[in-house]
């Protein structure tokens, strides 16, 4: 009977615990300094993404000339 019990509130408690992390896991904090919409881009960033196109810019070259064009370096 006892072993029964044990295995009850054991089980019991392991349904509880996992329930409890996938509820943390499904609402992740933001990262301190990060934007609100991470995933949202900057229409200066549009602009200069349209301009490297137009460029046919890729790898390095792109990379370098959308930091240039963003920061104004």
């Amino acid at each position: 009977m006892r072993i029964k019990s044990l295995a009850c509130v054991t089980a019991c408690f392991l349904i509880v615990a996992g329930r409890a992390f996938a509820l943390d896991a499904a609402t992740p904090e933001a990262a301190p300094g990060a934007p609100e919409d991470a995933g949202a881009r900057s229409a200066k960033s549009i602009e200069c993404s349209q301009k490297a196109d137009a460029q046919n810019l890729h790898g390095k070259p792109r990379k370098r000339f959308m930091h240039e064009c963003k920061h104004g370096a």
